[in-house]
């Protein structure tokens, strides 16, 4: 499950907090069809290069698309491509410290379809449902430093290995410590295992007297 990196996120987030590209945006949203810039600029009282340089921020940043069209017959840049822009499919989701609930929930969900399809335990289908997101995060990034900085672990080398500063996971291991740190185990081991990475081991470790939130680290293989 692709997902853009933390400072793209909070950069998306943060554009929506100044009033006129929120304005803007909600004017976009609300009419459901992609808006030009002469519109945009009429509707919420700007000139049109201000209004311009505003919904290219906003394309750049990710919360809008842009599409090209012919203007009307007549109508201002007749026979030219003008800019239309659109609200983004993409979803952008921010956290300060950095958590990533939605791959959590996707594998929860995932491991309890499985489960009630299969008759599976619950408990083995969420180790395969971790395991099988870790070995592809892995196989796609190839480092498992790679894959702990992407799923929002925030680690940290050290000469054992990587000790693990962020739980991606936190409030819900609050409250279901065995379900997610056993979900998280199996992710981290499936990554080792999709990296081809057989120089690291996952080791659980009491979270509360680790040097983060988490409850594993990484460390290095005994040979």
């Amino acid at each position: 499950m692709p997902r853009s990196p933390w400072s793209r996120r909070l950069a998306a987030v943060a554009s929506l907090g100044e009033e006129t590209r929120r304005a803007l945006f909600d004017y976009i949203r609300s009419a459901g069809r992609p808006v030009g810039r002469d519109e945009a600029a009429q509707a919420i009282g700007l000139t049109r290069g201000a209004a311009a340089a505003q919904l290219d921020r906003l394309a750049d940043e990710g919360v809008l698309t842009v599409t090209f069209a012919k203007a009307g017959a007549g109508g201002p840049g007749t026979g030219r491509p003008s800019k239309f822009y659109s609200p983004s499919r993409t979803e952008f989701v921010a956290s300060v410290p950095e958590r990533n609930y939605e791959l959590v929930g996707e594998l929860m969900a995932a491991a309890a379809e499985r489960s009630m399809a299969e008759g599976t335990p619950i408990e083995e289908s969420l180790e395969a449902a971790g395991r099988r997101e870790g070995q592809k995060l892995g196989r796609e990034h190839a480092s498992i430093h790679t894959v702990l900085d992407v799923a929002g672990y925030h680690p940290v080398p050290v000469p054992e290995g990587f000790e693990l500063g962020n739980c991606p996971f936190h409030r819900l291991a609050q409250g279901h410590r065995g379900v997610v740190c056993s979900l998280s185990a199996a992710l981290l081991e499936g990554a080792l295992d999709g990296c081809g990475d057989g120089a690291h081991s996952v080791e659980p470790i009491d979270p509360d007297v680790g040097p983060g939130e988490c409850c594993a680290r990484i460390v290095r293989t005994e040979r």
